[in-house]
Protein backbone atom coordinates (compact mmCIF):
# COMPACT_ATOMS: atom_id res chain seq x y z
CA UNK A 1 0.00 0.00 0.00
CA UNK A 2 2.83 2.40 0.84
CA UNK A 3 4.42 1.84 -2.58
CA UNK A 4 1.16 2.79 -4.30
CA UNK A 5 0.87 6.07 -2.35
CA UNK A 6 4.50 6.92 -3.04
CA UNK A 7 4.12 6.28 -6.78
CA UNK A 8 1.10 8.63 -6.95
CA UNK A 9 2.83 11.35 -4.96
CA UNK A 10 4.38 13.18 -7.97
CA UNK A 11 0.98 13.29 -9.69
CA UNK A 12 -0.73 14.58 -6.55
CA UNK A 13 1.93 17.24 -6.20
CA UNK A 14 1.62 18.16 -9.89
CA UNK A 15 -2.19 18.42 -9.59
CA UNK A 16 -1.80 20.74 -6.60
CA UNK A 17 0.64 22.94 -8.51
CA UNK A 18 -1.67 23.03 -11.55
CA UNK A 19 -4.60 24.06 -9.34
CA UNK A 20 -2.50 26.83 -7.79
CA UNK A 21 -1.36 28.00 -11.23
CA UNK A 22 -4.90 28.21 -12.59
CA UNK A 23 -6.14 30.04 -9.48
CA UNK A 24 -3.39 32.65 -9.90
CA UNK A 25 -3.79 32.83 -13.68
CA UNK A 26 -7.52 33.44 -13.62
CA UNK A 27 -7.49 35.17 -10.22
CA UNK A 28 -10.76 33.58 -9.12
CA UNK A 29 -11.03 35.38 -5.77
CA UNK A 30 -11.30 39.04 -6.73
CA UNK A 31 -14.09 40.59 -8.69
CA UNK A 32 -12.83 40.82 -12.25
CA UNK A 33 -13.92 44.38 -12.62
CA UNK A 34 -13.18 45.38 -16.19
CA UNK A 35 -14.19 42.64 -18.57
CA UNK A 36 -14.50 39.43 -16.59
CA UNK A 37 -11.04 38.27 -17.72
CA UNK A 38 -8.63 40.84 -16.34
CA UNK A 39 -8.11 41.24 -12.60
CA UNK A 40 -8.31 44.82 -11.41
CA UNK A 41 -6.24 46.63 -10.48
CA UNK A 42 -3.25 45.34 -12.45
CA UNK A 43 -0.24 44.88 -10.17
CA UNK A 44 3.54 44.89 -10.24
CA UNK A 45 5.10 43.15 -7.23
CA UNK A 46 8.78 42.80 -6.31
CA UNK A 47 10.89 42.43 -3.19
CA UNK A 48 14.22 43.39 -1.73
CA UNK A 49 15.78 42.13 1.51
CA UNK A 50 13.52 44.18 3.79
CA UNK A 51 10.29 44.91 1.87
CA UNK A 52 7.75 43.78 -0.68
CA UNK A 53 6.76 46.56 -3.08
CA UNK A 54 3.43 46.69 -4.88
CA UNK A 55 2.33 49.08 -7.61
CA UNK A 56 -1.34 49.08 -8.57
CA UNK A 57 -2.89 51.05 -11.39
CA UNK A 58 -5.67 53.25 -10.00
CA UNK A 59 -6.45 55.87 -12.65
CA UNK A 60 -9.03 58.43 -11.68
CA UNK A 61 -9.21 57.29 -8.06
CA UNK A 62 -8.45 59.26 -4.90
CA UNK A 63 -7.03 57.79 -1.68
CA UNK A 64 -10.50 58.16 -0.16
CA UNK A 65 -11.74 55.74 -2.88
CA UNK A 66 -9.21 53.08 -1.85
CA UNK A 67 -8.74 50.74 1.11
CA UNK A 68 -5.56 48.72 1.69
CA UNK A 69 -5.71 45.81 4.15
CA UNK A 70 -2.93 43.49 5.31
CA UNK A 71 -3.31 40.37 7.41
CA UNK A 72 -0.37 37.98 7.90
CA UNK A 73 0.66 37.09 4.34
CA UNK A 74 -2.33 38.54 2.44
CA UNK A 75 -2.73 41.97 0.85
CA UNK A 76 -6.20 43.20 -0.15
CA UNK A 77 -6.89 46.30 -2.21
CA UNK A 78 -10.49 47.51 -2.30
CA UNK A 79 -11.92 50.49 -4.07
CA UNK A 80 -14.83 52.19 -5.72
CA UNK A 81 -15.17 54.31 -8.83
CA UNK A 82 -18.43 56.22 -8.90
CA UNK A 83 -20.54 56.57 -12.00
CA UNK A 84 -20.47 60.17 -13.15
CA UNK A 85 -23.75 61.50 -14.47
CA UNK A 86 -23.54 63.12 -17.87
CA UNK A 87 -25.72 65.89 -19.20
CA UNK A 88 -29.01 64.78 -20.73
CA UNK A 89 -28.83 64.36 -24.48
CA UNK A 90 -25.35 62.81 -24.46
CA UNK A 91 -24.90 59.92 -26.90
CA UNK A 92 -22.22 57.42 -25.82
CA UNK A 93 -20.01 55.99 -28.56
CA UNK A 94 -17.92 53.80 -26.29
CA UNK A 95 -17.87 53.14 -22.56
CA UNK A 96 -14.96 50.97 -21.43
CA UNK A 97 -13.92 52.41 -18.06
CA UNK A 98 -15.27 50.32 -15.22
CA UNK A 99 -17.46 51.76 -12.48
CA UNK A 100 -18.50 50.31 -9.16
CA UNK A 101 -16.54 48.44 -6.53
CA UNK A 102 -13.54 46.16 -6.89
CA UNK A 103 -11.49 43.98 -4.57
CA UNK A 104 -8.25 42.15 -5.20
CA UNK A 105 -6.42 39.93 -2.72
CA UNK A 106 -3.02 38.38 -3.19
CA UNK A 107 -1.02 36.04 -1.01
CA UNK A 108 2.57 36.87 -0.36
CA UNK A 109 5.18 34.17 0.23
CA UNK A 110 5.82 35.36 3.84
CA UNK A 111 4.33 37.36 6.70
CA UNK A 112 4.34 41.16 6.67
CA UNK A 113 4.84 43.63 9.53
CA UNK A 114 1.36 45.19 9.19
CA UNK A 115 2.14 48.05 11.61
CA UNK A 116 4.74 49.50 9.21
CA UNK A 117 2.93 49.22 5.87
CA UNK A 118 2.84 52.45 3.85
CA UNK A 119 0.60 53.36 0.90
CA UNK A 120 0.70 56.40 -1.37
CA UNK A 121 -1.24 57.41 -4.48
CA UNK A 122 0.50 59.51 -7.11
CA UNK A 123 -0.35 60.07 -10.76
CA UNK A 124 -2.88 57.22 -10.75
CA UNK A 125 -0.46 54.65 -9.31
CA UNK A 126 -0.99 53.23 -5.81
CA UNK A 127 2.40 52.32 -4.31
CA UNK A 128 2.41 50.04 -1.27
CA UNK A 129 5.54 49.21 0.75
CA UNK A 130 5.12 46.11 2.91
CA UNK A 131 7.98 45.51 5.36
CA UNK A 132 8.72 41.84 5.83
CA UNK A 133 8.16 40.43 9.29
CA UNK A 134 11.42 39.85 11.17
CA UNK A 135 10.95 36.09 10.77
CA UNK A 136 10.85 36.49 6.97
CA UNK A 137 14.03 38.55 6.62
CA UNK A 138 17.35 36.98 5.81
CA UNK A 139 19.56 36.58 8.84
CA UNK A 140 23.30 36.35 8.49
CA UNK A 141 24.73 33.54 10.58
CA UNK A 142 28.29 33.89 11.76
CA UNK A 143 30.40 30.86 10.94
CA UNK A 144 33.01 30.00 13.54
CA UNK A 145 35.82 27.48 13.49
CA UNK A 146 35.70 24.22 15.42
CA UNK A 147 37.33 24.44 18.86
Amino acid sequence: MLARQTSNMPFTQMRGEMNRLFEELFDASPLNWLDGRTAFPPLNIWEDDANVHVEAEAPGLKMSDLEVLVMNDELTIKGRREYQEQDKGVAWHRRERGVGTFERSIRLPFDIDAEKVQAALRDGVLTITLPKAASARPRKIEVTGAQ
